[in-house]
């Protein structure tokens, strides 16, 4: 059978050298814009810079019209954009290039012209151009329309932008993307939702590694973005990575063709590298991230290194697909439970539906923890693979002669699952949910910050590992989630606590308002306190005088005692003294002092 597919592309090969023309060499038009001067901001110094080297790049390929244009304003991007549209209606490849500032608001992408003023998030929709309007200009080629965004940076506005709505989200670079028409593809200089880099030198990475591969002769252009991909990452430290979205078919599309040469001037063809082939094949795949692309790679590469992490790719994708088909069943039974319910239905037929839902609900849970599991997995492999490829570019993995059976367990670096809890850590603290270090251990802490998200986001995330799935969640919220909380005596002011200042007359009370100073209660003086050293030879003294008295007079009453027939006994205390009363006695208790007795009567 593989003899049989490199006969194939042998007698392909044969046809284009000798007898066909070359492969897509139909009409191929492409438009750049760059705007760096912008009127109501600060200017940008590399995408002009960028867009000559672009219109250059694209022209020395051969590109029938090569349309550059820089600082325009919106009408004048309007109108270029008409024309240029024009130009496409029997085009076969239209490419569009934009650099400059790029915004997403409410997950739509808008390109800025130069005299955007954006004072509100709503002028937005007059002042720039929607990235769908661009689409909307290449839309008439035959074979593939390429849009390439050079605008992942920081948006100026945001920081003197008015809100109108305080939920309408604006986010961190462009919005992910997915065109709805077929042979579309749309570059961006960094992932969504992350911003790009504009380099130390007059151009930015992402130019450069565009004008480097994208206009290689008879190379596809989704290899060449994959090699864009690579340069990019090590230029920038793997802080930037550029992505594509949407998708082609089966057949290369290159965006420059294949020369035809004599058979007598044919180069001897250089010698094959399966593992580099496999390698680009696999990268390719992962671009495309979709089910029949890893199935096309196993077919052509069943066995492997590249194949096991194919397999895992695959199961990741098949547990995503469960997990959603289950996630709808579980909202059917929901749904149909509560439709029971509100219709008063029969016990029979709502205990029916409850147990339903209940059963849809597990068989939900079930599999979002199959899904989390197979997407850990799947990175783990796949972060070992970036490793090893980092550490020995040139390399053959060891684990290249492995069996399709064999256990990929081995390829989880003991990094990896670190590196996602710190990843899913780093995004909880954007979105102001976890005030912790990111220090990649998912403690308890983490897993209460993840809580806190899905209470305040209406998420079910699991919140005992530190999943895929979770940062995925998170990453696509674009503005805090969870409320601040301040301690007291602060108050809440945006994303900062400031110390909260009462005026002249007030306190700060007990429920963090201030409150008008209340008159305090006057202090007893120091002569009042029942132990002060200075009163106690006075209270003694007073105490030994009124213990005296009441001796005296208990002596006359003593007296009086036996002549009514009494015991004799005098009882005194601080206030007087007394003849015991008849049948009773004094009993000796010990001790005494101020207001304590240390005498007690006792009656029978």
């Amino acid at each position: 059978m593989r003899n049989f597919f490199r006969f194939c592309l042998f007698l392909l090969a044969a046809a284009l050298m000798f007898g066909a023309g070359p492969a897509f060499a139909g009409k191929r038009v492409a438009l750049v814009l760059a705007n760096s001067a912008y009127q109501h901001a600060p200017s940008l110094a590399n995408p002009v810079n960028d867009g000559s080297v672009m219109a250059k790049t694209l022209k020395d390929a051969g590109f029938d019209v090569v349309d550059s244009r820089h600082d325009l304003t919106a009408l004048e991007t309007r109108r270029v954009l008409r024309d240029f549209a024009d130009s496409t209606r029997d085009a076969d490849i239209a490419v569009v290039y934009y650099a400059g500032h790029g915004i997403e608001v409410e997950g739509s992408n808008y390109l800025i012209p130069v005299d955007a003023k954006l004072e509100r998030d709503t002028d937005v929709y007059d002042e720039a151009l929607s990235l769908d309007r661009v689409l909307v200009a290449v839309e008439p080629a035959k074979q593939l329309r390429l849009v390439i965004l050079d605008a992942c940076r920081d948006n100026p506005f945001g920081r003197t932008m008015k809100r109108t709505l305080a939920s309408r989200g604006i986010g961190r670079g462009l919005a992910q993307v997915e065109p709805t028409s077929s042979n579309t593809l749309i570059a961006y200089s960094a992932k969504a939702g992350f911003t790009a880099q504009d380099g130390d030198g007059a151009n930015s990475p992402f130019t450069i590694a565009l004008s480097k591969h994208l206009t290689t002769p008879g190379l596809d252009v989704r290899r060449a973005f994959g090699f864009v991909r690579d340069d990019v990452l090590k230029s920038t430290g793997n802080k930037q990575e550029p992505f594509v979205y949407g998708s082609l078919g089966g057949e290369d599309v290159p965006l420059v063709p294949v020369k035809a040469v004599p058979a007598a001037a044919a180069a001897p063809a250089p010698a094959v590298n399966p593992q580099a082939d496999m390698r680009r094949d696999y990268e390719l795949a992962l671009q495309v991230g979709n089910k029949p692309a890893w199935e096309a790679f196993l077919a052509q590469h069943p066995d492997g290194f590249y194949a096991n992490l194919a397999k895992l790719q695959l199961d990741k994708i098949q547990a995503e697909q469960v997990h959603a088909a289950a996630t709808e069943k579980a909202k059917q039974a929901e749904a149909e439970r509560d439709r029971l319910a509100a219709l008063g239905a029969q016990k029979d037929a709502q205990a029916k539906a409850a147990a339903d839902a209940k059963a849809a609900e597990q068989a939900q849970l079930a599999a979002q923890k199959a899904k989390e599991q197979a997407q850990q997995q799947a990175a783990a492999a796949e972060q070992q693979r970036v490793n090893l490829a980092a550490a020995a570019p040139s390399a053959t993995p060891a684990s290249t002669a492995s069996p399709a059976g064999a256990n990929v367990a081995s390829l989880t670096p003991s990094t990896a699952p670190a590196d996602l809890s710190r990843s899913v850590q780093n995004e909880l603290g954007r979105v102001g949910c976890f005030s912790g270090q990111a220090d990649g251990n998912w403690s308890a802490s983490s897993q209460r910050s993840l809580s806190q998200f899905n209470r305040y986001a209406g998420t079910r995330l699991d919140v005992k590992v530190a999943s895929t799935d979770a940062l995925d969640t998170v990453k696509s919220k674009q503005s805090r989630v969870c409320p601040l909380v301040c301690d007291h005596g602060f108050k809440a002011d945006g994303d900062k606590c400031t110390k909260i200042v009462c005026g002249d007359g007030t306190v700060l009370n007990d429920d963090n308002e201030c409150e008008k100073q209340r008159a305090g209660k006057p202090t007893k003086p120091a002569t009042a306190k029942r132990d002060d050293g200075s009163e106690r030879p006075a209270r003694q003294r007073r105490q030994s005088g009124g213990t005296a008295a009441g001796a005296a007079g208990g002596i006359a009453a003593a007296g009086a005692g036996r002549a009514s027939g009494g015991s004799g006994q005098i009882f005194c205390n601080d206030l007087l003294c007394r003849p015991v009363q008849r049948g009773c006695h004094l009993v000796y208790r010990g001790g005494g002092g101020p207001h304590v007795d240390a005498n007690a009567e006792v009656c029978n």
